[in-house]
């Protein structure tokens, strides 16, 4: 982190797509910078590039211009190898639909990201770390159960425990609350402040939800691959 407290900066951010209509500008010229221990929220209509500038803030799409730094470090100057070990280190995904590996249980789910990291073998102490943290998000009776037996909720708080285990810098959101009813969504936005509030942890989060909008510490506006 810099001595400003910025945490991730990005300047000039162009991102566009061939289509067969032509090409598509997705992101014109995009500047933002995230605060350690912020909640931001990118909201905006449909087609604005929330996502995709999402993706390339967390080292999942390459921009055509700009810049990303993630605590000083230019992450686009960096080979895929590299950019991939930064993702899995400082950096915690959660997506809308889950993504848990179907075969595997909620504290194997959580623990791939640990074993990738590290290829530790100290199974022992992995567990113990995985197991404190779906406790932590509410699953400690959930441990051994595969995503089939677990609600959308549940399977959510899983896919919200696995971004933690590595202790990133900062975790990205794409719709966490697009795939559950209000009352489940509401109980995921709680769990997300509560880990703002405890671990100081930052979080970006791409949100039609006018929940987690006010619970942010700001709101970023999109519109036309710009920011309003």
């Amino acid at each position: 982190m810099s001595s400003n407290g910025v945490l991730l900066e990005a300047a000039g951010i162009h991102k566009s797509y061939c289509t067969p209509g032509g090409t598509l500008h997705v992101l014109k010229g995009i500047d933002v910078h995230i605060g350690d221990g912020e909640i931001v929220s990118l909201v905006g209509p449909s087609g604005a590039g929330k996502s995709t500038l999402l993706h390339i803030l967390g080292g999942l799409d390459v921009p055509e211009k700009g810049t990303v730094t993630l605590q000083g470090e230019e992450i686009y100057r960096l080979n895929d190898a590299q950019r991939a070990r930064v993702r899995n280190s400082k950096i915690g995904f959660i997506f809308q639909f889950y993504h848990l590996l179907q075969e595997f249980t909620a504290l194997e789910n959580v623990l791939l990201p640990a074993l990738i990291k590290s290829g530790e073998r100290d199974s022992a102490r992995l567990e113990s770390k995985g197991k404190a943290l779906l406790k932590q998000v509410g699953l400690e009776k959930r441990v051994t159960h595969k995503p089939y037996q677990l609600s959308g909720g549940e399977q959510q708080r899983v896919a919200i425990a696995r971004a933690l285990i590595n202790q990133p810098a900062i975790i990205f959101c794409d719709e966490p609350t697009g795939n559950l009813d209000s009352r489940t969504g509401g109980e995921i936005i709680g769990l997300l402040k509560d880990l703002n509030v405890q671990n100081k942890q930052t979080f970006v989060i791409v949100t039609h939800d006018e929940q987690i909008a006010r619970m942010s510490h700001r709101i970023i506006q999109m519109q036309d691959g710009r920011l309003k």
